[in-house]
């Protein structure tokens, strides 16, 4: 989330400044029945107005503002659910003014939590589903968190005689391609992060790699199902069998956590001979993102963790909370409970054959996609959907009039809003194009987006050079 500075503006208008800059123009219509009465004041922009205004007139106020806002629908660079059906939306209406945290107050709520949390165990192949535990989150970066919470703890109680002190600094074993929140958790929690760089054509997490970096102030390893830079699966059971390997030569047991935000909700349904999750012994905790391939609106997420050792009772706080006895582990304490609602009805309502079938219709449409934009003859295929639902691709060598900025910039003026981002250290010489595919983004608009680009060509073919030489000012990629 931006932080927002309270600018000069911002200070203009709190000295009462009336130019037209700092304050909503409101259209005569929007008032009630006499179109000229309440026109006398219009309200300023950066602080409270003085007096109420009629709801619909703050409604269209509100409402004409955000029609500048890009088209969710045609946003390609969010993973975030963009689509649901009217009845869940009716379901969350119901239970916005719902506080998740009150348990006792919504025991039903509760109920519907602790079931999601028993089918993600169970999907997920944990030992016994029974004994795994779990909650909802906000979304995956505090489900994240959480894990790189329990995994400190869990070292720092292993390391009792020497924690804190100088030489015992702890660090966390990761990908350079991993979401921000790790580099947040590793700079909130004092640990170091030690990041696997990206080399040649391998944009991920190297198994053998990460296992060097590890020593007996490793905390975890994090493997990654589903690169948010190009959508490929880290290879978490490779991850493991290398730690396997360093325990048996120094003795060193390093956990796995495994960051699924996305990959964990497709691959159970989609590449289910492939192992990444509680089947291997070493991965003792897993999250996703329920407002990604959970098919929810923002923002659920949920964590769980192997069985209740994996998770420090300490970290656990017990609540007498309005009468009731509650447990909790989470960042943040009240939230709406509508979003694991909305996950419980979808869950209930797709069943692992909807699942299926919605997440196969989403990587149909992402290879097809793929497979038509390296016919086009300009551009290099980095991945082709074919793991997450996501493709990134480049222009190819001979390509010099223009980059992927110019492709970003051109198909955002056809409301196409596409991220264009260079990679990380080792690989900062490769910018790339990255297109999400999420359920409602049908193969009839994956043909409208592929017409567009292809209608772009020839002027982009025609330019004398990119437009924009300044990539990181140019680049639509934070996320």
């Amino acid at each position: 989330m931006p932080l927002h500075r309270w600018d000069s503006d911002a200070r203009r208008d709190a000295g009462h400044d009336r130019s037209d800059g700092h304050r909503l123009a409101v259209n005569p219509f929007y008032g009630q029945a006499n179109p000229v009465g309440g026109m006398a004041e219009a309200p300023p922009k950066h602080r409270l107005p003085e007096a109420p205004l009629a709801p619909s007139t703050a409604y269209q106020l509100v409402h004409d503002e955000l029609m500048l806002d890009g088209n969710s629908r045609l946003n390609l660079a969010t993973f975030v659910t963009t689509w649901m059906e009217p009845e869940a939306g009716v379901l969350m209406g119901e239970c916005r003014d719902k506080n998740m945290i009150d348990k006792d107050e919504y025991p039903r709520t509760a109920e519907l939590e602790r079931r999601c949390v028993s089918m993600l165990a169970d999907l997920w192949n944990a030992p016994d589903p029974s004994a795994a535990v779990g909650c909802s989150t906000t979304g995956s970066s505090e489900a994240c968190m959480l894990a790189g919470m329990a995994l400190k703890r869990r070292w720092a109680k292993r390391n009792a005689d020497r924690y804190p002190s100088a030489d015992a600094r702890p660090n966390l074993v990761m990908g350079v391609n991993v979401q921000v929140c790790w580099d947040k958790f590793c700079t909130f929690w004092e640990v170091e992060a030690r990041q696997v760089p990206m080399e040649g054509d391998r944009f991920h997490l190297d198994p053998a790699a990460a296992a060097a970096l590890c020593d007996e102030n490793t905390i975890g390893v994090v493997g990654v199902l589903g690169s948010t830079f190009d959508g490929s699966y880290e290879p978490i059971a490779e991850l493991c069998a290398a730690l396997d390997d360093l325990q048996e030569r120094t003795g060193l047991d390093v956990p796995v956590h495994v960051d699924g935000a996305s990959g964990a909700m497709v691959a159970p349904f989609l590449d289910e001979e492939l192992v990444w999750d509680f089947r291997l012994p070493r991965v003792s905790s897993i999250n996703t993102s329920g407002h990604k391939y959970g098919l929810v609106y923002p923002g659920v997420g949920w964590a769980l963790w192997r069985s209740a050792a994996e998770l420090p009772e300490e970290l656990v706080f017990r609540v007498n909370y309005l009468g009731g006895d509650m447990p909790t582990f989470a960042l943040n304490f009240s939230r709406p409970g509508a979003q694991v609602v909305a996950q419980y009805y979808t869950f209930l309502r797709l069943g692992r054959e909807g699942y299926r079938a919605v997440q196969r219709s989403t990587r149909d449409v992402a290879t097809g996609l793929a497979e038509e934009v390296g016919k086009l003859g300009d551009f290099r295929l980095l991945t082709r959907g074919d793991e997450l639902p996501v493709f990134a691709f480049t222009t190819e060598e001979g390509v010099s009039s223009y980059d992927v900025f110019d492709v970003a910039r051109r198909m955002r003026e056809r409301g196409w809003l596409v991220p264009a981002y260079t990679f990380p250290e080792n690989r900062e010489d490769l910018s790339v194009l990255r297109v999400v595919c999420r359920n409602g983004f049908t193969s009839d608009l994956a043909g409208l987006f592929l017409e567009d680009l292809g209608r772009l060509l020839p002027e982009l073919r025609r330019q004398s050079g990119p437009a924009v030489r300044d990539k990181g000012a140019a680049t639509g990629f934070h996320h």
